[in-house]
């Protein structure tokens, strides 16, 4: 279940994605840990891997949408090879894939714009191996783009002079363009709200400083009466406002794929370790609480990468009169992200003072996993946006044709055609029942089952009064209760398609059971629960089904990693 770079051979991609995959790896491999660890420590800007991505093509094949690619059959924008590239990328360093994710971000409002000569343009750096920036965030407001201070006066003759900082930028340093979101001088509201794009080695942008201390360019930069000509104009009134919320749902989407390979590369290095380890006369995996977070740890792992697959299909077959992504989308980078936090946790319990060693991968995923859900929204954030649904998956199911597994060559053109960011609470989604009634021979999902059922008649006796509805903190607890049912849907929907072992399935709803009972006991604990609510969260603590056979075969899974996969000196 886990990537090896030892044995990565991806046969349901194509050849030329395969070939970029795997000359990736084998460049990281060459290179080297002792390399990678002495860069990551001395912060150096990583100009040999852009070096490398530049005469190989890599990012202009992934990046370039199908109708900029000038009759190459090899560029597409392909989300599933897409989220491949994040997780072998995020696998050797955070870093490598930052400057790709920003890249993403950056390319967003420009393939989303009716201007050709900023496509053209975009699609000409990209052959030349430039990369790409994100101008939304600004010190003061964050990413609240309804108060940017960044301002565009009217020069006359079709075009704007700029003015204004934005902060937190990345690749701020050395994007071919940089996409900017603005507001006009002289338009108030939100038909003054502009996008552009504007080029960083510009004498009138002025590069401030890297705002991090880390080898990825995190820049603050100021614009000073930036000259912004009517063919650097992407995006203008509403249609500006909808590409940034359309490109951070893009975006976002990468941040769990990135997540599950800072995992997998963390695991082999704690599975090796602890294996070989002898404390007491006993092997360090003897030890049953050990064995406990090995089984948890990679119940999660499998769980992450579960879900993700599953998404990618969603994401890949959206369409105006299907948005199931939009509630998929922010559990990935919201769900996903958290549970690699946890992954990291339990295996740095058992290693303990190893994680801290300067030679070990481990040290910086330590750090770099506590990113991940920070990034593109805060978890908070993202959480008040899967409640939007909540009613609609749980009380008012639709008809669906079912959704494919999508790993066919093809451009996903829909993600640059979004529409309208509103209406969020209308869309509708299949019957989740179904995935759980497949599965649900298996203990563990039976019983996550009846939790599920619960929230559902939570909801219909005991609803949210006035004041909670306000309350985030009460809210975030029930989202929490609530998105682990279309995590475990999908879960199981994948589960299915690679037709896995009942015992990892048994597993990981072993753990969802205990998670779901403890966000039921935080329910039970707030201040403003009713009397009602807390009868009902007390009734849903709920031990799981234990079967001590079935975590010790878990356990032999998880035990034979034990030196598959160490990175080359």
């Amino acid at each position: 279940m886990l990537f090896n770079p030892n044995t990565y051979d991806p046969q349901h991609l194509d050849a030329e994605s395969r070939r970029l995959l795997r000359a990736t790896i084998d460049w990281f491999e060459v290179r080297g840990k002792e390399r990678l660890k002495a860069d990551d420590h001395e912060n150096l800007w990583y100009q040999d891997y852009l070096d490398f991505i530049a005469k190989e093509g890599l990012f202009a094949t992934f990046l370039t949408p199908a109708a900029e690619a000038g009759g190459s059959a090899e560029k597409r924008w392909d989300t599933a090879r897409i989220c491949a590239f994040n997780e072998i990328s995020a696998f050797y360093g955070l870093h490598y894939w930052y400057t790709w994710q920003v890249t993403i971000l950056g390319l967003g409002p420009i393939w989303q714009s009716a201007n050709p000569a900023a496509r053209e343009r975009a699609a000409a750096l990209l052959d030349e191996g430039a990369i790409f920036a994100f101008g939304l965030s600004e010190k003061e407001h964050g990413a609240d783009i309804y108060s940017t201070d960044m301002v565009l006066t009217p020069d006359g003759q079709g075009g704007f002079s700029a003015s204004g900082g934005k902060y937190y930028i990345g690749n701020g340093n050395r994007a071919g363009m940089v996409s900017v979101f603005g507001r006009r001088a002289d338009i108030e509201g939100e038909e003054g709200y502009v996008f552009f794009a504007a080029d960083s080695q510009h004498p009138n942008y002025n590069l401030v400083k890297n705002v991090v201390n880390s080898s990825n360019y995190v820049s603050e930069f100021r614009l000073e009466d930036y000259p912004v000509r009517e063919e650097d104009v992407l995006h203008t009134g509403r249609a500006a406002f909808d590409a940034a919320l359309n490109t951070v749902n893009v975006g976002k989407f990468n941040l769990g794929f990135a997540s599950i390979g800072i995992c997998e590369h963390a695991f082999y290095e704690a599975i090796t370790h602890a294996d070989a380890r002898i404390l007491y006369g006993n092997r360090v995996t003897d030890f049953v609480h050990v064995r406990q977070a090995f089984v948890d740890a990679y119940a999660r792992l499998v769980a992450m990468k579960l879900f993700s697959d599953r998404s990618i299909d969603y994401f890949r077959s959206a369409s105006a009169e299907d948005r199931r992504y939009l509630l998929f989308n922010p559990i990935t980078k919201m769900k996903v992200t958290t549970e690699g936090e946890r992954v990291i946790d339990a295996l740095w319990d058992v290693i303990a003072a190893k994680g801290f060693e300067k030679d070990t991968y481990f040290e910086m995923a330590t750090r770099d996993i506590r990113g991940l859900p920070k990034l593109e929204g805060t978890v908070h954030v993202n959480m008040a946006l899967v409640l939007k649904f909540m009613a609609k998956y749980l009380f008012d199911p639709a008809e669906f044709e079912s959704v494919p597994t999508r790993i066919d060559a093809v451009d996903d053109p829909f993600l640059f055609d979004q529409g309208p960011t509103r209406g969020l609470s209308k869309v509708s989604f299949h019957d989740w029942h179904a995935a759980y009634a497949e599965w649900s021979h298996v203990p563990n999902v039976a019983r996550f089952t009846e939790q599920a059922e619960g929230l559902a008649k939570l909801l219909e006796t005991a609803p949210p009064d006035g004041d909670q509805q306000k309350d985030l903190d009460y809210l975030l607890t029930l989202g929490e209760l609530f998105t682990l049912i279309p995590y475990g849907q999908l879960i199981l929907e994948q589960a299915s398609i690679a037709e896995l072992d009942q015992d990892v399935v048994d597993q990981i709803f072993d753990v969802l059971v205990r998670d779901y009972s403890a966000y039921a006991g935080e329910l039970l604990g707030k201040a403003s629960a009713t009397e009602a609510q807390r009868e009902w969260a007390a009734a849903r603590i709920n031990p799981p089904v234990s079967d001590p056979d079935r975590a010790e075969r878990i356990f032999e899974q998880v035990r034979a990693l034990a030196g598959t996969y160490e990175m080359r000196p």
